[in-house]
């Protein structure tokens, strides 16, 4: 993914000298290496924002993401510094996203209905409701409800980065990232995340789960996952959204789960 430049120190010896000495010319080589990192999860992230979201604003809060997960990484741990740095990224850009307060609060109470609805619904019928059982549900007909999914679209960006606790910055798929290897709770988080996220995947539709798998696992764009599936983007972006609330829902079912441990 990302480029080696070739400099006069290794990989390895440049974190060495930059934590063991605090050389700032090896941290700089360090932020300017990693750059693309940026780059490419605000290509990823801008997808489905609203225009009034300028993507040079989501860059320079990701820059400042790189930066922080260079000063906290410990690169003797033999971990792969691109996918701690991503949800560093990620997470400075997310930060951003929400002190610019980028979501109308009707937005997200609309996010909050259907996801409840789809809560509500598929722990009743223990299985995956139509697009005709939720519109029937919130009382809507299946184009409006369609159109909610296309304004409610932006909110899924921010889908899994919820704090599980309120007081807490700690989010659901941070306990992916081994950031806190010796705590005796993470595998326990890890065990109660998977089985929520692997029910929640087990009621998504068959065009739902493809989505996720190109979106999340192959890393496509919807736009790139539009044109494999022979569909519209705003088909996909549609898609993506039905998928993510579903999963919300059933991380919601679990949270309990979470809590406790």
């Amino acid at each position: 993914m990302i480029e080696q430049k070739t400099p006069h120190l290794t990989n390895f010896q440049m974190w060495q000298s930059w934590k063991e000495q605090g050389d700032l010319e090896a941290k700089k080589t360090l932020i300017e290496q990693y750059l693309p990192l940026v780059d490419y999860v605000t290509n990823r992230m801008a997808i489905g924002l609203p225009k009034n979201v300028i993507k040079d604003d989501l860059a320079s809060n990701g820059v400042m993401g790189l930066i922080d997960a260079i000063e906290k990484f410990d690169y003797r741990r033999g971990l792969q510094f691109e996918t701690y740095a991503s949800w560093r990224i990620r997470g400075a850009i997310i930060d951003g996203l929400r002190q610019g307060d980028w979501v109308p609060r009707s937005v997200r109470e609309k996010a909050k209905k259907v996801e409840e609805a789809y809560q509500h619904l598929e722990q009743k019928y223990l299985r995956s409701v139509t697009d005709s059982e939720i519109s029937s549900y919130l009382q809507v007909s299946e184009k409006e409800f369609l159109g909610m999914l296309q304004d409610i679209a932006v909110t899924t960006v921010c889908s899994l980065e919820d704090p599980i606790r309120e007081e807490e910055s700690e989010t659901r798929m941070s306990l992916l990232v081994d950031d806190k290897a010796k705590n005796p709770d993470y595998k326990v988080h890890e065990f109660y995340l998977k089985e929520s996220l692997v029910k929640g995947i087990e009621r998504l539709t068959e065009k739902e789960r493809t989505v996720v798998s190109l979106f999340y696992y192959e890393e496509l764009s919807l736009s790139e996952i539009a044109e494999v599936m022979s569909l519209s983007p705003s088909r996909i972006s549609q898609l993506h959204s039905k998928a993510i609330l579903r999963l919300r829902g059933a991380l919601a079912k679990h949270k309990d789960q979470l809590m406790q441990h």
